[in-house]
This record gives C-alpha cells, structure tokens and sequence, in this order.
C-alpha cells in the first residue's frame, strides 16, 4: 500500500512568491507573448498556470483578490484575470459576494472528496496509529460511521503486555463508545434526532447510557470540549478516549482514539492522554488537508504521557 509524500511549498523573495505549478512550465515570459506561446506549446502553459492559480486560491481560505494572486503566481493581471473567469465559469473557482475575492468551488470538494477512499485512510492513518501507540503505551484506534454504528478501518497495538484484541473491521455501537460518541457529535441536529429515532439503547454494561436526554447532554459537552471518554461503557473492563478527524473542508470524517484497561488507565491518566492523542488526529487531519486543532510540541507531549 503506497504511502502518499505531503506537497510541500517554498516561499522566496520578499513578496513571498509561492513555488507552485507555476514555475515548472516557467512564468517569466512577458504577457504580451502568452496567447502565442500557449498556441505553440498547445495549452500545456495554460495548464499549469491554471493549476497554480487553484493551489493560490486553495490556500487562500478568506478568499484571495485578482492583483494580490497574479503576483503570488508571477502573471500578468489580464492573464490570470482570463484563467480564473474560465475556472468560475466551470465552478473550479468562484466569486464571494463582495465580488472582489476568490475561493475554491463546490466541484474541487467533490473531487478531492471522492478520492479519499479507505484504503487511502487506513494508510495515511495507520503509521499514526503506531507513534500514538507507542508514545501512549496503549491500543490506537481509527473509525468511521457506518450506518448508525461505528467501525474500525486501522489499529494498532502498543507495547505493553496486555492489549485489546480487537481486529479491523470490527463493528461498534456509537452511544456507548468513546469513537461513536465522538462521530455523534459531528452529526448535525436533524441527522441525531433521526438517529436517535432509530437506535436501540441497549445496555452494553450498567455505566451504558440508555437515555436520549443524557446522551444529548453529553454530547453538547462533547462538541464543546472536543473530546470523548468511555469510561466501562461498552466494556466494563476498558477505559477510552477519542477526538475527532476532519477534512479540508472542516468536517469530520472519522475518530482517532486509545483504548486500555481500566486497572491501567484510570480516568486521570486518561484525561492525561488528551493532547498526545489530539496531536495525533491532528496529524491525521492535516494528510486530508484539514486544520489542526492545536500545536503541541514534543515537551508537553512528553509530559502528557508520563
């Protein structure tokens, strides 16, 4: 399973032009030579300046005006005015209302979102899924939604003598999981409402919440701290912790969390673990062009996990 590298990016000069697409096919020609150089070179210029303009404006979240992208591109005004009318007229790019900045359209999502299948996920997850476990001494764990359930698409085992024997692919009930919670809370008030509908709360243990009410509650409190915790709930004898894993587009596409046994972790040492695994989601979601949650550098981590 090929792993993907993460582009990166350079900048250079003072106005901090951004090495892109741009300079592979070469943008120092003067513009008065652009409509004939294209010909000649049948388009492919025109292609990869189009590109260079998309990953501008990509990066550019508030929106990016027409003079400020045709300088981080190295092109002439008129130039990348044309290029980016195209993109809009195709839904590439569009114009906010204001009618002076560009951002990324609905059909770059659809693409982007239509390659990020499992298999892609369990790999970008799964070396994440080993540091984490071995920072944390315990089981790592990566799920998404299946149905009204969750299920685990990448673990991984951490050093310590006992370990949960969980396998991928095992299917989890999400009210009374740390990772189920965790998706839940992600969903929006009409997609819980039908869920709960639907579900039932059967007790898995006596901690197992079973009533709509306090699942809600906790949920709210979940969205607020952006954490989950499983304390017996599935298992009487497990401990867990989940956070959430979003996309470029901010939405959240799965949970990442660890999971060990109640006489190892107690809710303390639990808590503790919070920043190393939201570090580790953190990474996760940034392989799917999300924004971390926070930045945490190797000293508190460290500490965290004592």
């Amino acid at each position: 399973m090929k792993s993907r590298t993460k582009k990166q990016y350079s900048k250079s000069g003072e106005t901090g032009k951004t090495e892109s697409a741009a300079r592979i096919v070469g943008n120092s020609l003067q513009d008065i030579d652009d409509d004939a150089d294209d010909r000649q070179r049948g388009g492919i210029q025109s292609l990869g300046r189009a590109f260079s303009i998309l990953e501008e404006v990509a990066r550019n979240r508030d929106g990016i005006m027409l003079a400020d992208l045709s300088k981080r591109v190295g092109l002439h005004n008129s130039t990348t005015f044309h290029l980016v009318r195209t993109m809009v007229n195709l839904g590439y790019i569009r114009q906010i209302k204001d009618g002076k900045r560009y951002r990324v359209g609905r059909p770059l999502f659809c693409l982007a979102a239509s390659a990020l299948d499992e298999i892609e996920m369990v790999s970008l997850a799964t070396p994440i899924l080993e540091d984490l476990s071995q920072q944390t001494g315990e089981s790592s764990h990566f799920a998404v939604r299946l149905g009204d359930s969750v299920v685990i698409i990448a673990r991984t085992s951490g050093p310590g003598a006992v370990q949960l024997a969980d396998r991928v692919g095992v299917v989890r009930p999400a009210y009374c999981t740390a990772l189920g919670k965790m998706i839940l809370a992600g969903l929006q008030p009409d997609q819980l409402e039908r869920w709960i509908a639907r579900t039932d709360f059967r007790p898995m243990t006596p901690k197992s919440i079973t009533d709509p009410r306090v699942l809600r509650q906790e949920l709210d409190d979940i969205r607020l701290k952006g954490i989950a915790y499983d304390d017996g709930e599935f298992d009487p004898e497990l401990r867990c912790i989940a956070v959430p894993v979003r996309d470029f587009s901010g939405q959240m596409i799965g949970a990442m969390g660890v999971s060990g046994p109640i006489w190892r972790l107690s809710m303390q040492a639990l808590q503790g673990r919070a920043r190393v695994v939201q570090a580790a989601a953190d990474r996760l979601s940034s392989e799917f062009g999300g924004e971390t949650h926070q930045k945490t550098d190797a000293k508190s981590v460290r500490e965290d996990i004592k």
